[in-house]
């Protein structure tokens, strides 16, 4: 890819004439550079692409602005990560090739930007910032509660008690994230926190073998962050407010537990449940979503297939039902398979990473919520990222209202 434009490119790329580029050039929207020895001048391209976004968000928000919020506009920038032409990529990396590989702590770290010590701390001692004592006795009475609603009530009360949690500094974020996030797997699975990395964490707590842990790591990796999506979003409004670290995790969980987020994972494990007692699958699955009534999740009725973002198909849940066939018997993997294609015929959609999650929980007999409980710790690491990146940016979010009612009002 071209790193500089000519002033021709930069117009045409941005859909408008040379003497309204040299005009946002004066106004400082964009900067020209000199080639060494050349009177004309050269326009950066990923500067050029970015104007041209900005550009296009202005106009489509001008037009449709009840829509800015609903698979619209994008209502905040962000250098995290992208999400274009089918792909994603964390900060540049591309998140599929990530997942064959990377540990989460190696994405989370790299969502943070951190390119120095290993943070979370493997192999060394266990930090003694939280008495097994008093993580116990906070664990004992939740102990029956459903994963996400245990994490919600344990990090707040564990958070007064950690070091640096209202250190806002860049340092004192990264070292506090990456606590939280050990803090958070054994939230989700019960048991001590560790520093043991993370997938291999929660393959002890679920008694799952080394080869399947691998499958844990790649499932979070690729759930490790996409973009603005509602829990994220509420997230970077909770820590514009100067809330704490763990107080904006908290309310990214609350976010993430609904059906239309991270509780779409409990609903294609139900529906997969349904499928596998079925003799004639498309037929079943052409009843259901005749039946299936308002929509939920993405606005498709049918759970676990389609994303707005993927018209030609969710790269996640791709990867995750290849993986499948490695993991499961053979038997299994071709029923749910099956259940894949039966359902992209009906619907027209692709399976989505909700279907890849649940199909890898049943195939291989993890706990049931195993799909959101990933799903969770995954997403913590573009939570704290974004949180980061809040901070950073300083300012509070507050959209302003549309008021639509009666404008008949009383003295």
């Amino acid at each position: 890819m071209k790193k500089t434009l000519s002033a021709a490119e930069a117009a045409s790329l941005l859909g408008i004439s040379l003497p309204t580029l040299y005009a946002y050039v004066s106004r400082g929207m964009l900067h020209s550079i000199s080639d060494e020895g050349a009177r004309s001048k050269r326009y950066l391209h990923d500067e050029v692409l970015r104007l041209a976004a900005r550009n296009t968000d202005s106009r489509r928000a001008g037009r449709t602005a009840e829509h800015a919020i609903d698979w619209g506009v994008p209502v905040l920038e962000s250098l995290i990560t992208l999400i274009a032409d089918g792909k994603l990529h964390y900060r540049g990396h591309d998140a599929i090739a990530l997942a064959q590989t990377a540990t989460l702590e190696q994405v989370a770290q790299l969502l943070w930007e951190h390119e120095g010590e290993n943070l979370f701390g493997h192999g060394g001692a266990e930090q003694q910032d939280v008495s097994a004592r008093l993580w116990r006795s906070l664990q004992t009475p939740l102990a029956k509660l459903p994963p996400l609603d245990r994490a919600m009530s344990l990090l707040p009360a564990i958070a007064p008690h950690l070091r640096h949690t209202w250190d806002r500094t860049e340092a004192g974020m990264l070292r506090a994230g990456a606590r939280l996030m050990q803090v958070l797997a054994a939230a989700l699975v019960g048991g001590a926190i560790s520093d043991t990395p993370l997938h291999l964490r929660i393959a002890q707590a679920w008694n799952v073998d080394e080869q399947a842990a691998d499958l844990l790591r790649a499932a979070m990796v690729l759930c490790a962050d996409h973009e603005l999506n509602a829990s994220t979003f509420t997230v970077r409004c909770v820590a514009s407010t100067g809330a704490h670290l763990y107080a904006a995790v908290t309310a990214g969980l609350a976010a993430l537990s609904g059906p239309r987020h991270g509780g779409e994972s409990l609903r294609v494990r139900a529906l997969l449940d349904a499928a596998l007692e079925q003799d004639e699958l498309p037929r079943f699955l052409a009843e259901r979503l005749q039946h299936a009534g308002r929509p939920t999740g993405y606005g498709h009725l049918l759970a676990g297939f389609g994303h707005p973002l993927y018209p030609q198909g969710d790269p996640r849940g791709k990867l995750l039902l290849q993986m499948l066939p490695r993991f499961a018997t053979q038997d299994k993997a071709r029923t749910i398979l099956a259940i894949a294609d039966a359902g992209q015929q009906v619907t027209g959609q692709f399976p989505n990473v909700d279907f890849g999650l649940a199909a890898l929980e049943l195939a291989c007999g993890w706990p049931r919520s195993a799909g959101q409980v990933l799903f969770a710790l995954g997403r913590s690491a573009g939570w704290i990222a974004h949180a980061m990146e809040q901070v950073a940016d300083g300012r509070l979010i507050r959209p302003r209202a549309r008021y639509i009612g009666s404008f008949e009002l009383a003295d």
